[in-house]
């Protein structure tokens, strides 16, 4: 038994060490996208495209890694605890997820290269706006998601009798 709950910490404290460090990154993804929609408050015309692209890169990097490293890991995770409850949900939120991914893919086209950069300059602050009502609703729903996939089989949360 004792050799099962060390097990299962080696395997899903992975899993949290993993949610931490994404965690992290969609924080300083926040600051990031502050700071850009603090320049175009200031001045437009001097948002550089630079600027655009660092925050664009590391939003598809945190859209990236939600897609190809954690939410896998959160479904195998339920899955090894064979929790189908939570996997049903995560594939309604995985799909509701799927279209701020197409939002965040446009934003990263409009902004791709120096031409298109210049030619919607002037929309960035709505594509912002769009932005933040979009990530809004992509971490609750990525909230939820760790909340029912990963949270629930934490050891803590798991009965006295289960542990």
């Amino acid at each position: 038994m004792l050799e099962d709950c060390k097990s299962a910490q080696e395997r899903w404290g992975g899993v949290h060490q993993l949610i931490d460090r994404w965690l992290d990154e969609r924080r300083e993804l926040l600051v990031r996208f502050i700071e850009l929609k603090e320049a175009c408050d200031a001045d437009l015309e001097a948002v550089t495209k630079a600027r655009i692209d660092g925050f664009s890169e590391l939003l598809m990097d945190y859209i990236s890694a939600g897609h190809f490293e954690v939410y896998p890991q959160l479904k195998a995770e339920a899955e090894a605890f064979e929790d189908d409850d939570a996997l049903t949900l995560a594939e309604r939120l995985l799909e509701r997820l799927g279209m701020s991914t197409e939002l965040v893919l446009a934003f990263d086209e409009d902004y791709a290269s120096p031409v298109r950069c210049q030619h919607y300059l002037k929309r960035l602050p709505a594509w912002l706006d769009r932005l933040a009502k979009g990530l809004t609703e992509r971490f609750a729903l990525e909230d939820q998601l760790i909340a029912r996939l990963h949270a629930a089989h934490a050891p803590q949360h798991r009965a006295p009798s289960e542990a």
